[in-house]
């Protein structure tokens, strides 16, 4: 049995403001994990079978080695990736963005390989994710002189 986690956020911006903020990888650097996490990418290669290789800081000042490979990207609309290592946390995120009147809607799907997974993360990844979702707010509204 599978399992998904979804989370979704209007955001006041157009789709393009948001499909580069994820595949620029300085931009995604800068607010991509939670509050106080930072990004270091070694490898970011946004295309189908493309890697992308980093390591998440926490707080605390530990490292968190992430292994991702993208499974698809439809530019302004979808991006799937698979999320490879560490391996006991196992999923397939698709992003997808939606025009909405004044701006557009992002929503993630986190597609995990078993029901236990999911009930592991969940309290974490459904708090995780709103933060992410504060982060990229910032920025946006730091790029746009809000």
């Amino acid at each position: 049995m599978k399992a998904e986690i979804i989370s979704s956020r209007f955001l006041p911006y157009p789709r393009d403001q948001l499909f580069d903020a994820f595949i620029n990888p300085q931009l995604l650097a800068e607010w991509w994990g939670p509050h106080g996490f930072t990004n270091e990418f070694d490898v970011f290669d946004p295309r189908p079978g493309g890697a992308w290789l980093f390591t998440m800081r926490a707080p605390d000042g530990s490292d968190h080695r992430m292994v991702k490979e993208f499974v698809e990207i439809v530019p302004l609309e979808r991006i799937v990736v698979q999320h490879i290592e560490p391996l006991e946390h196992r999923f397939k995120m698709t992003m997808s963005f939606l025009d909405e009147p004044g701006g557009t809607r992002l929503t993630w799907r986190m597609a995990f390989e078993s029901a236990e997974e999911d009930a592991r993360v969940r309290p974490f990844v459904l708090e995780a994710n709103e933060q992410n979702f504060d982060r990229l707010a910032a920025l946006l509204d730091q790029r746009a002189g809000r």
